[in-house]
C-alpha cells in the first residue's frame, strides 16, 4: 500500500461518506472494491478486516477501522479538521448529533432497506416494520432540520463538518431506496437540510465521488440510481 489509507468500498454504500471525508481532508488514499454482487463482503479476506461483513472498512497506519461514525471521528481527530476539537465548546453537540446520525438515523435506514434481517421472512411483518420506520425517520429528519435551522456549527454551518457529509448521504438513500417505497420522503419537507444538500453537492469532493461511483449530477438534491464504473450499489 503506497498511501497511508485504503478504503474498502462498494458504490453508493456507507463507504461514500468516508470517501467524501478523505477527499475533503485532501488525504491520499487507495480503494479496494468489495463486490456485493459476488458476496465480497463475506469473503474470508474481507472478514479478516471487518468480522461483521459490513461496508466500509478503512485500513490505517493504526490498523483497520470499521463503523462509519468511528471512522469519521478518528479521521477528524487525527487530522484536526471537519469536527470541533476536543476542547471546543461545540464538541459535545457535535458528538451527540454524530452518534444520533450513526446509531439512530442510519440504523433506521438499515431497517427500512433490509427488514427481513430484523423480522424474518414474513412479508406482513416486514411491511409493518417499514411503516413504523418511515414514521420514525420523518421525526429524525425534522429534528435534524431544526438543528440546521439554528445555524449551529455542527450541521449546516461554516466550516463544513463530518456530520454535513453523513446527513447528505442519508438524504440521498432515503430518496432512492427501497425502489418503489420512497413516496414517504420529500426533501422539500426539510428546507434547511435541502439547502445543505444543495450546497454540499457543489463541493469538489462530491464531484470526484460522482465520477468514481456514478452518482449522477445531482446526487443529493435529485438523486438517481448509481451507475458505477465497477461494482454494484446493492
Amino acid at each position: 500500500m503506497t498511501s497511508p489509507y485504503r478504503l474498502y468500498y462498494a458504490p453508493d454504500n456507507a463507504s461514500l461518506i468516508v470517501r467524501l471525508a478523505l477527499d475533503e481532508l485532501a488525504l491520499p488514499y487507495e480503494t479496494s472494491l468489495v463486490d456485493r454482487a459476488t458476496g465480497g463482503q463475506t469473503a474470508p479476506g474481507y472478514l479478516a478486516l471487518n468480522p461483521h461483513g459490513l461496508i466500509p472498512t478503512l485500513v490505517t497506519p493504526d490498523g483497520p477501522i470499521f463503523e462509519t461514525g468511528a471512522i469519521l471521528l478518528w479521521l477528524a481527530d487525527t487530522h484536526g479538521a471537519l469536527a470541533p476539537a476536543p476542547s471546543d465548546p461545540d464538541r459535545a453537540a457535535f458528538l451527540k448529533w454524530l452518534f444520533f446520525t450513526s446509531n439512530t438515523l442510519h440504523a433506521s435506514l438499515r431497517m427500512l432497506f433490509y427488514p427481513a434481517k430484523y423480522t424474518g421472512p414474513d412479508p406482513a411483518a416486514q411491511a409493518a416494520l417499514r411503516t413504523r420506520t418511515k414514521t420514525s425517520l420523518t421525526t429524525h429528519l425534522a429534528r435534524l432540520d431544526d438543528l440546521a435551522a439554528t445555524g449551529a456549527p455542527v450541521l449546516g454551518g461554516i466550516p463544513l463538518t463530518m456530520l454535513d457529509l453523513y446527513v447528505c448521504a442519508c438524504l440521498r438513500w432515503m430518496a432512492l431506496y427501497p425502489e418503489g417505497e420512497t413516496a414517504w420522503f420529500s426533501l422539500g419537507q426539510t428546507p434547511h437540510l435541502a439547502h445543505l444538500a444543495a450546497r454540499i453537492e457543489q463541493r469538489n469532493s462530491v464531484k470526484r465521488a460522482i465520477r468514481a461511483e456514478g452518482l449522477g449530477s445531482t446526487p443529493f438534491t435529485a438523486p438517481s440510481i448509481a451507475t458505477p464504473p465497477e461494482g454494484s450499489p446493492t
